[in-house]
């Protein structure tokens, strides 16, 4: 199955690198997190108690996506961009995505990363995989995989500023009942600082492969 993925996607991106989005983003990890934290935090959503936690771990966490950027700027292709399994449908024909909002110009391992769960063992199993069907379709940089625990730390921060931008919508309060308490925010800034052990300790997947 991951190996069919694997083609699948790599068909994808041999396609999505002919040519570049017109009307898209192009994902920019360093500013995509301060953008993202500078409407957190001038929308006031971050309750008043656990502003201090949340900005010290929201600022560590875009200092360890700065570094893992800073003089790197991989290749730019299109990309679905948020290549997750929610986002995948299975016919007798194969693999197909859905949900197409965010899809932008990156890097290739953004469609990759979303798609591997567990330790990094059976993540670094799971990419061998995916990587022995996409490669008869397009190349990969194995350097890009070291991006990945810096781009879940973004996709983290991000998704709150997602809640945010649409809060006025009567769904979204409905849907994140929790969303600017002292509880979900305590957790948040938990959550970014385990990732952030995460990035330190945990062995990169192209160590691994």
């Amino acid at each position: 199955m991951l190996v069919r993925l694997g083609g699948f996607i790599g068909r994808l991106h041999a396609v999505g690198a002919r040519h570049a989005f017109s009307h898209r983003r192009t994902l920019d990890a360093p500013r995509d997190a301060r953008e993202a934290i500078a409407l957190l935090d001038g929308g006031e959503f971050v309750s008043e108690n656990q502003r201090q936690a949340w900005s010290a771990a929201s600022s560590a966490a875009l200092a360890c996506i700065d570094e893992a950027f800073a003089g790197r700027a991989p290749p730019s292709i299109r990309l679905h961009g948020d290549c997750h399994p929610g986002n995948l449908l299975w016919r007798d024909s194969g693999a197909h995505v859905v949900d197409l909002d965010d899809a932008c110009m990156g890097p290739a391992v953004q469609d990759l990363w979303m798609l591997l769960s567990g330790e990094p063992e059976a993540q670094a199993r799971q990419l061998r995989l995916l990587l022995r069907g996409y490669a008869p379709f397009m190349d990969f940089d194995r350097t890009q995989l070291r991006l990945i625990e810096p781009l879940r730390l973004l996709r983290m921060i991000r998704h709150n500023a997602w809640v945010a931008q649409r809060w006025d919508d009567p769904a979204f309060p409905r849907a994140f009942p929790d969303f600017g308490t002292s509880g979900y925010w305590g957790q948040q800034a938990l959550q970014l600082q385990e990732q952030l052990r995460a990035v330190a300790e945990t062995p990169t997947l192209d160590t691994l492969l």
